[in-house]
């Protein structure tokens, strides 16, 4: 008789899928404030006084930044991400001022495609067949979320594609990163990388903004830094593979948020690219699962009978 499964000890699924549901929440919220404080505003901008407000949720942490002592190496490291990450959120940040809150979600659902990809491609890991079908129907989710010939692509997808890639290797970078430091230290190296990166962009074509976009950009810096801890908390109750499936209800709700709040049709091709997207993404998690599971669990050897 097959044995089940036990769940590890400090596992708790339903809190986990509570916690990513109220991520789910906070970045469909962060998406719906950009678009509606963004306009009239340069993407770098946009994201710049993102970055800048949201610098006070650092505030506990700066004195243990300043006793920090890296090489030269981990700063160029911390450095070439704050670089990747600043251009993929200018991407993103306009992406979101010409296309719709879907479309966005959608294709951004595509940054642990290329953290694979790119995972296989410099640290060696494995890419086995099945991940690789995987991929190709991530891609062709894309494709049908795009569908080049039938319809304009603008571009806003085409930003909304670098931004992907750009995210994806901020992610690569990160997990380089994060063998050497702590989640905290990471982070908010991150943040103070990508502030100082976007400050000479966003004064080049600096607009004074109005009080009220100012404060829609702090509650986007609100809002994101809870995503993140939200997140993180569901990541320590539950494995991925019950966690990840949430993330499919951001994109229905990204979709009833630009249909309500912003008029924006619903586009049955762009939430069938997005679950194939998803679809994907869910089972490269599930593989990795099983495969980590199979790495640590001895084999069983049933007596004979």
């Amino acid at each position: 008789m097959a044995m089940q499964s036990v769940p590890a000890r400090g596992q708790n699924p339903v809190a986990g899928i509570l916690w990513m549901l109220v991520t789910g929440v906070c970045f469909v919220a962060v998406t719906a404030l950009v678009k509606l404080s963004g306009q009239g505003i340069p993407a770098a901008q946009s994201a710049f006084l993102r970055y800048v407000l949201g610098l006070v949720f650092l505030l506990p942490v700066l004195g243990r930044l300043m006793r920090l002592r890296m090489d030269r190496g981990r700063l160029m490291l911390y450095g070439g991400r704050g670089l990747a990450h600043a251009l993929g959120v200018i991407c993103w940040f306009f992406a979101m001022t010409r296309i719709p809150v879907a479309e966005v979600t959608a294709m951004n659902y595509l940054n642990p495609i290329y953290v694979t990809l790119g995972a296989a491609l410099l640290f060696g890991e494995r890419l086995a067949a099945r991940r690789i079908l995987a991929i190709a129907a991530a891609f062709l989710g894309v494709l049908v979320i795009l569908r080049p010939g039938f319809r304009e692509i603008s571009d806003g997808h085409v930003a909304m594609l670098f931004t992907a890639v750009l995210f994806g290797i901020s992610y690569l970078t990160a997990k380089l990163l994060s063998e050497r430091d702590d989640a905290v230290v990471v982070v908010a190296m991150m943040s103070i990388a990508v502030t100082v990166v976007l400050a000479p962009v966003a004064l080049a074509v600096w607009v004074t903004p109005r009080w009220d976009q100012v404060a829609g950009l702090f509650l986007v810096a609100l809002f994101a830094t809870a995503g993140h801890y939200t997140m993180t908390r569901a990541f320590r109750a539950a494995p991925l593979t019950v966690t990840q499936p949430i993330t499919f209800l951001q994109l229905v709700w990204a979709t009833l948020v630009g249909w309500l709040a912003f008029g924006e049709a619903v586009d049955g091709w762009v939430l069938l690219g997005g679950g194939m997207i998803i679809g994907s993404v869910v089972f490269i998690t599930w593989r990795e699962a099983v495969h980590k599971r199979r790495a640590v669990t001895p084999p069983t050897h049933l007596p004979e009978t």
